[in-house]
């Protein structure tokens, strides 16, 4: 048969075809590293979460006392014990305030179970002379005692999970340090760090990241400043309500409501009320009604008077933002992310309000419309 015949070509042919192409096996080999980084990858990211979460709070709180670090440079203090200074007076206040509100429960708790016996038997009493029933405390306790076997499992599941709150209490305070160190180490090195950061870039860049930073410190400093001087009028107030009423430890339960209700974001309120109540309950329960309305008019007070005059200063974030990015936070952090979530919001809209440009807005024909329907109805 003569070389290059139709028949060799075509045999050839069925050859190529049942062979693998050449560009398959590198495809699969990259195909298994990407896919081999991506696990890599994905593991480091779910072991170095906690570690992220504690550089971002430590730098926020880092950029919460740098306006503080830097009033006492101006004064001559070096910036090592400036840094020193505001930590330690930090520490000492939240402290104190672990210790009082150690105290509080721990009384509060005494007083709920002294208590508690009167409190069933008027309340017993209340039920049958307002719905004309005939409850008694024994039937009460017959209750209870069906449900012993729930109570004593409910008790076992308690003890045994001891360790896992043990452990968990142990976890939060080593994060709770390591927050502590990286913010002495960020606060006390800011300078150079910005330096650091700047070096990498053009200097056309740098001066939009240094103005970027002093926002971010400016924004929550100033949220801080707001928080703070919120908690004092909010504990003051609270304290003397408190007082007024005969509430035993007003002064303690006025600054556990300052802080807790200024600092805790959306349901703040609500948590710092439950501790006075209860305090009330136990004595006349008629004031645990009072501090309700007090805590609700105070609530609007701030919400809608005083808080607007202290944000329009230092962050001026709209009350439906602030919800939302609190939220958002919550949603992707937990409470760390909730509680970063305004300072973080008002650093991007402050970022956003001196980079992007904005026009003016031409009148809304309704308005217009509306202007004069009422002009026409005026005699």
């Amino acid at each position: 048969m003569a070389e290059g015949s139709p028949g060799d070509e075509q045999e050839a042919q069925e050859v190529g075809a049942r062979r693998m192409p050449r560009w398959l096996p590198k495809a699969l080999i990259l195909a298994f590293a990407l896919f081999g980084l991506f696990q890599l990858a994905d593991w480091a990211a779910h072991r170095l979460i906690g570690l992220f979460l504690v550089l971002v709070v430590a730098f926020f709180v880092s950029l919460a006392m740098e306006p503080a670090v830097d009033s006492l440079i101006a004064r001559g203090v070096s910036r090592g014990w400036a840094t020193g200074l505001v930590f330690v007076a930090l520490a000492l206040f939240v402290a104190g305030f672990v210790v009082a509100l150690a105290v509080l429960l721990v009384q509060t708790v005494d007083d709920v179970v002294t208590e508690l016996p009167r409190l069933v038997n008027d309340l017993v009493d209340w039920v049958n002379r307002t719905f004309h029933q005939d409850f008694t405390l024994d039937q009460l306790r017959e209750q209870l005692t069906k449900d012993a076997d729930t109570l004593t499992a409910y008790a076992e599941r308690a003890a045994d999970n001891a360790w896992g709150l043990s452990t968990t209490i142990l976890g939060g305070l080593a994060k709770l340090l390591m927050v502590a160190l990286f913010s002495i180490y960020l606060t006390a090195g800011g300078p150079a760090l910005r330096r650091s950061v700047c070096s990498m870039l053009p200097p056309a860049k740098q001066d939009e990241v240094l103005r970027a930073w002093d926002l971010a410190i400016k924004k929550t400093g100033g949220y801080l400043y707001s928080r703070a001087v919120l908690a004092v009028i909010s504990a003051v107030a609270h304290g003397v309500f408190l007082a007024v009423l005969g509430i035993p430890n007003a002064i303690a339960m006025g600054v556990w409501f300052g802080v807790v209700a200024s600092f805790v974001p959306t349901v703040g309120t609500y948590l710092a009320g439950v501790l006075p109540v209860l305090v009330a309950l136990t004595i006349r329960p008629l004031d645990a009604v009072w501090v309700i309305l007090f805590v609700v008019i105070y609530q609007q007070f701030q919400d809608y008077i005083l808080q607007p005059r202290l944000t329009a200063r230092t962050v001026d974030v709209n009350p439906a933002v602030a919800l939302l990015a609190v939220l958002a936070g919550g949603a992707l952090l937990g409470a760390v992310g909730a509680l970063l979530a305004i300072p973080a919001t008002a650093t991007v809209q402050a970022f956003l309000g001196a980079y992007v440009k904005r026009y003016e807005v031409s009148e809304d024909p309704r308005i217009d419309r509306a202007r004069a329907k009422r002009a026409k109805r005026k005699p």
